[in-house]
């Protein structure tokens, strides 16, 4: 069985569901630190200027809390302003937008919840099925390293294989996992180009999954998240 583990997103681009579909079993690493300026919560989108960067705003976001302590604001009317804006138009926006709407204005305001839930909320749209948890759930060994909390994790779940992305290629070694009776495998993000219906130039990868939902019929999305290569 297949394990994989990321610290939850908002609407991340579509590698990450490549990741998360390509594993039986999916851990939302939120019992570690935030780190301010990366893309936890935030990420681009498209509009008629070019890629833009969306934020949902963090309550007293530190570098020094984890991710499951922390709280978006209630401020949410400027994001879903600025996709409304921009892609009201789209051909799949009436059946995105309230998926998106219902994600961001979600009454658990815990940055966990919510970014997990974007993640959760579009596999139940493309009726994907996906088994998850929160590491903040378990009782593992918090205070070991980064690759021995995967053994643990690994241990725990029954899981043989472990599958990364190809950032983890510097960090882990297929054989010290081997040691421990897993197989590491690391995914390399791979999918076609799509139609953007606001683009008249190149086009332009690596947008949050919004991007492709509001262009793409579910059919072609789930063949998108099929696709994979292993190493």
């Amino acid at each position: 069985m297949k394990l994989a583990l990321m610290q939850p997103y908002l609407f991340p681009y579509i590698g990450y569901y490549q990741l998360a579909y390509h594993s039986d079993f999916f851990l939302f690493y939120d019992d570690v630190t935030y780190i301010k300026g990366g893309y936890i919560n935030r990420n681009n989108i498209l509009t008629k200027n070019g890629k833009h960067l969306f934020t949902l705003p963090i309550h007293k976001a530190s570098s020094f809390t984890l991710i499951k302590d922390l709280e978006y604001t209630d401020k949410t009317g400027k994001l879903l302003s600025t996709i409304r804006q921009n892609y009201s138009k789209a051909p799949f926006f009436d059946e995105v937008f309230p998926i998106i709407e219902k994600v961001i204005c979600y009454k658990d305001r815990s940055v966990s919840k919510i970014s997990a839930l974007s993640i959760i909320e579009v596999f139940k749209y493309l009726g994907l099925d996906f088994k998850f948890d929160f590491t903040s759930n378990i009782d593992y060994e918090r205070d070991k390293s980064a690759k021995e909390k995967i053994y643990n994790l690994c241990h725990i779940y029954n899981c043989n294989n472990y599958v990364n992305t190809l950032g983890g290629v510097s960090l882990y070694d297929k054989e010290e996992f081997k040691n421990e009776g897993i197989s590491l495998n690391f995914i390399e993000f791979c999918a076609d180009e799509y139609y953007q219906f606001n683009n008249k130039d190149s086009f332009i990868s690596h947008l949050s999954i919004i991007d492709v939902m509001m262009n793409e019929s579910k059919e072609n999305i789930i063949s998108m998240i099929e696709k994979n290569i292993l190493k």
